[in-house]
């Protein structure tokens, strides 16, 4: 039996790396907050916006715009609240009603203006349907989130959540990639255009990972386990 020292070892390596993991995403997520709000002072001295003038003229773009940026800054933050064990165990009334926000502003802000987006983002073909599938995706897992809690399936409501949390952070990794490439010298569109599918590939493995690591049957996590788990049974 493993004694007091390495038990004590074993945590400590493992706070150690959900710190390098969670300490840099809350740092990017809250930064990617910080940077959004300024967009709600309405004002047209964006690149982003400077460059889609003519969409910005039409009422239902411009509307569909501020309703994604709004659900994709509070989805981020709110995030970041579910994933605590701490608030999880000792503020569980926190962790319901963050979740049930969170679910409606994906559900119906988020992912519906995320679809009609999709049609008008910039690069290819293949980057507007990588966008088109980011967003049904998003609303799939989300939806499969709350339907799985409803049943009492704790373990694969936490499955799909890591999912549907690992599509709202493309946003945040999509901008970490596009400074690193940036600094490489890649030129803007190619650099839109690998940080994009990078980002949204790389969250979903990173998420594949975390979900398989816990995981007994991997492929069940897809068809939602029959049994339950209970709360206190999951770390």
């Amino acid at each position: 039996m493993p004694n007091s020292r390495q038990i004590t070892l074993q945590r400590s390596v493992r706070y150690f790396f959900a710190a390098l993991f969670w300490i840099p995403v809350t740092f990017f997520s809250l930064l990617l907050v910080k940077n959004t709000i300024p967009y709600f002072s309405f004002s047209s001295d964006f690149s982003f916006i400077e460059e889609r003038a003519l969409l910005f003229l039409k009422p239902v773009y411009k509307f569909s715009f501020y309703l994604h940026i709004f659900a994709g800054m509070f989805c981020i933050a709110a995030a970041l609240t579910q994933f605590s064990s701490y608030i999880l165990k000792k503020r569980k009334v926190i962790h319901i009603w963050m979740g049930k926000i969170y679910v409606l502003v994906v559900l119906l802000l988020g992912a519906p203006t995320g679809v009609y987006m999709s049609f008008y983002a910039k690069g290819s073909f293949w980057e507007r349907a990588l966008f088109l599938f980011m967003a049904i995706y998003w609303f799939y897992s989300t939806m499969k989130g709350l339907t799985t809690i409803r049943q009492k399936n704790v373990l694969a409501h936490k499955n799909w959540m890591i999912r549907s949390y690992s599509m709202a952070m493309t946003a945040v990794t999509f901008r970490v990639y596009h400074i690193l490439f940036y600094y490489y010298g890649v030129d803007h569109l190619h650099n839109y255009e690998i940080s994009l599918w990078i980002s949204v590939l790389g969250n979903m493995l990173v998420a594949e990972y975390l979900i398989y690591r816990k995981s007994r049957s991997y492929l069940q996590t897809f068809f939602d386990p029959p049994v339950a788990i209970q709360p206190h049974q999951i770390n």
